[in-house]
């Protein structure tokens, strides 16, 4: 079998991944420019196969978990004139196999699906809650087999340009914490820095106990660019995943 080019395609950054039947391999990130054309994707995914070592023939197919339509036909247009392989889209030409309770399926992202489905084949707690802190901070709950809905909460990036290009003085920051304990700033940058990582980090805790209520002992994993970072002051989380939409994308395909 060949290799398999991984997608997760995100409103702020899209994740790139080579895989084959044994697992996951080196993960990259590129700005999600749905403005850009097939060509600009298909020259940068030729630079990322030359650093790996792989000719595009190598490429069986792409597949991809987008919550960005317009980069859709890109990708498309990119995997035929560049790989000669077919685009493979999760939800749409790949089952996800997970009963989806939602009220309205097709408004899931394919991201929160396919996280939920890496989570379910590899935990064995009955109960999972599946945080990603990306640009929204989502929080999915999964019982059994079913996706049973979840909730949508603002994002740590997009909150910290919010407040950084709203305000005349507050500066963009790092998100670094060199404490597990809250203390108060004593800097703007600290302020900031206690106030976002500690702010969400109690969010989410509070969020996961209220939730507890209809879920008994949820297992709480996290992923995302800020997983660790909130992760370090929280007190739900219970593992932390960087790549758990790969990790779907990569079972679902294989299996």
């Amino acid at each position: 079998m060949g290799k398999i080019l991984l997608f997760d395609a995100g409103n702020t950054n899209t994740n790139i991944c080579l895989a084959d039947d044994t697992g996951l391999g080196e993960s990259y990130t590129l700005p999600t420019r749905p403005a850009n054309t097939g060509d600009d994707w298909g020259l940068k995914i030729e630079a990322i196969l030359a650093r790996e070592g792989v000719t595009p023939g190598d490429i069986e197919a792409c597949v991809i978990s987008s919550v960005v339509p317009p980069l859709d036909p890109l990708i498309t247009r990119m995997a035929g004139r560049f790989l000669g392989c077919d685009a493979i889209f999760a939800g749409r030409d790949l089952n996800i196999d997970l009963d989806n309770e939602y009220a309205r399926p097709e408004q899931v992202g394919a991201d929160i699906l396919v996280g939920c489905l890496s989570a379910r084949l590899t935990c064995d707690a009955e109960n999972i809650i599946v945080i990603d802190f990306g640009t929204a901070t989502t929080l999915a709950c999964v019982m059994g087999t079913a996706f049973k809905g979840g909730l949508i909460c603002p994002g740590v990036l997009s909150s910290t340009f919010s407040l950084s290009g709203g305000t005349a003085k507050l500066p963009t920051v790092d998100l670094a914490i060199t404490s597990n304990t809250l203390s108060w700033g004593k800097t703007t940058e600290e302020c900031l820095n206690q106030g976002l990582v500690f702010g969400f980090a109690s969010m989410v805790d509070g969020l996961v106990e209220k939730l507890s209520v209809q879920m008994d002992d949820p297992f709480v994993i996290t992923t995302g660019g800020l997983a660790e970072k909130i992760a370090q002051v929280s007190t739900t989380i219970d593992e932390i995943r960087p790549d758990l939409v790969m990790e779907g994308l990569w079972m679902a395909y294989y299996n």
